[in-house]
């Protein structure tokens, strides 16, 4: 049971990304907890749900398709930690981002499946590997 919860968390992750890449709000206000924040990986700034899911709406805030890899999913009771890596495109305002990350989910396990809690993104600065 414990990796089928795991893999459920990991289902509702590549959600996320693909949500963000289709510019899916709907699908994302049901994704996401009420109380959602994404840290920044640019400025470190803090972005509420529905901050976040007006940009998106508004087209102000664009993504390209998001392949996450070095996935690593830890369950801890009715919560996951995901951590994994991505190398993220799109645009703000009409002007193209681009950023390698590290990135950590946290997403809390409910009646109606995973819902996503926190994310937070680390630009990756210099590969050292």
């Amino acid at each position: 049971m414990r990796s089928d919860r795991g893999a459920g968390a990991r289902a509702a992750d590549e959600d996320f990304f693909r949500l963000l890449a289709s510019a899916d709000t709907a699908g994302l206000d049901n994704l996401l907890t009420d109380d959602f924040v994404l840290i920044d990986v640019f400025r470190g700034a803090e972005i509420s749900r529905a901050s976040l899911l007006a940009l998106m709406e508004s087209g102000q805030l664009k993504f390209a398709p998001v392949t996450p890899m070095e996935v690593t999913v830890r369950l801890h009771g009715t919560t996951a930690i995901i951590t994994g890596r991505t190398d993220m495109r799109g645009s703000f305002d009409d002007t193209p981002f681009a950023a390698a990350s590290r990135y950590t989910h946290i997403y809390v396990h409910r009646s109606d499946g995973w819902n996503l809690a926190a994310a937070q993104g680390t630009m990756i600065l210099e590969d050292s590997e």
